[in-house]
């Protein structure tokens, strides 16, 4: 258990370093589309479709380190009034919905890339990017923020404190 915890730990993490340089390279393209608009007064071709699918990408393949970091919004309003052991169960239904809507969402994008990959599908742009690349993101990141949900699950019913490291002394029961 725990180096499979481990191991998604360190490839969610692997991911949030792609999704952060997917925001750099989104980030160099609307300086690079500023300068040749503005200074240059030349048109561009490429630069907003590559910075709304770099962000989107960003935003997919970073989710699960966002979940495996809790580094997401959360309301937990109703969870300081629960015991420990209903906060568990509370976690539990939440992280199991979390599974059923990513691995929908992750198997829907699949068919859509698989799609895009066997069907040579490009976009209708002038740039013309082929759309298994901006497909790529959706069951890649969602995939992997089943998996990271899984550990999550594993480390709620094993005692181990969720988004704590994998080698890490259990809690106490709850």
């Amino acid at each position: 258990m725990e180096r499979l915890a481990d191991s998604v730990h360190r490839l969610s993490g692997f991911f949030g370093v792609v999704a952060a340089i997917c925001l750099a390279a989104a980030c160099l393209a609307v300086c690079q589309m500023v300068f040749v608009r503005y200074v240059l007064n030349a048109s561009t071709v490429w630069q907003t479709e590559f910075v709304l699918y770099a962000v989107v990408a960003a935003t997919l393949i970073g989710s699960p380190y966002v979940l495996a970091t809790r580094g997401h919004v959360n309301v937990d309003l109703l969870s300081h009034y629960l015991g420990r052991r209903a906060r568990r169960i509370a976690e539990l239904f939440a992280a199991t919905l979390g599974i059923v809507f990513c691995a929908v969402v992750a198997w829907s994008g699949w068919r859509y890339f698989y799609e895009a990959w066997t069907e040579g599908w490009v976009t209708e742009s002038v740039w013309a990017p082929p759309l298994w690349i901006i497909l790529l993101p959706l069951p890649l990141g969602l995939g992997l923020l089943v998996v990271q949900y899984v550990v999550d699950i594993l480390c709620l019913l094993t005692g181990h404190e969720v988004g704590e490291p994998p080698d890490a002394a259990p809690g106490p029961p709850g």
